[in-house]
């Protein structure tokens, strides 16, 4: 549990941590982990995201992106005042898009993850989540996951960072502006 509370924002699978636990300790089976995972979920602690497809057979894969109900499961878990504050951060845009009443998926765009695939009716927005882009390697890296996708659907960067970095295809969003939104339309 403590691995999961501290691991939100990040892709796994349940077979990684039953690998880990195997080589570890003692020998368990994936579906133990799968169902202590369901009743994390049951119990809303933790909610889940598969990656998006549109092929019906990769809905099968056990990859998915976990976030805590509330951010605050994190932290608490946090060990020498080490918080993961674009993990968090990342965590927070999730809570705020399911509030919103978004669909959300991640999405793999040819090897570049997007943290978020928002759909809202005929609507779709993908969405990058950092703490900061002010440095040049974490700007192209950021916006480098948007590479080759076609501009019809809104391409989001949502910051911390006070400066404005929208481009000609991007908008950027600053947090503390994302946070009085009612939808992703909101200017």
């Amino acid at each position: 549990m403590n691995f999961v509370l501290r691991s939100n924002g990040r892709i796994f699978s349940a077979k990684s941590i039953h690998d880990y636990i195997k080589k570890e300790y003692e020998s368990c089976s994936v579906n133990t982990i799968m169902k202590y995972l369901d009743y994390l979920e049951e119990a809303y602690i933790i909610e889940s995201i598969k990656q998006y497809s549109t092929r019906t057979k990769k809905e099968l894969s056990y990859y998915v992106k976990i976030y805590d109900a509330d951010v605050a499961f994190n932290s608490i878990r946090c060990m020498d005042n080490r918080f993961d504050l674009t993990h968090n951060l990342e965590n927070i845009v999730y809570n705020e898009l399911v509030y919103m009443g978004y669909n959300i998926w991640v999405y793999n765009n040819s090897g570049k993850e997007i943290d978020f695939l928002a759909q809202q009716g005929n609507k779709k927005y993908y969405i990058q989540v950092a703490y900061s882009i002010a440095e040049d390697k974490a700007y192209e890296r950021e916006f480098e996951a948007f590479k080759g996708i076609d501009n019809i659907s809104q391409k989001i960067m949502i910051t911390n960072d006070d400066i404005d970095y929208s481009t000609s295809v991007v908008r950027h969003i600053k947090l503390k502006d994302f946070l009085v939104m009612s939808d992703l339309d909101d200017k």
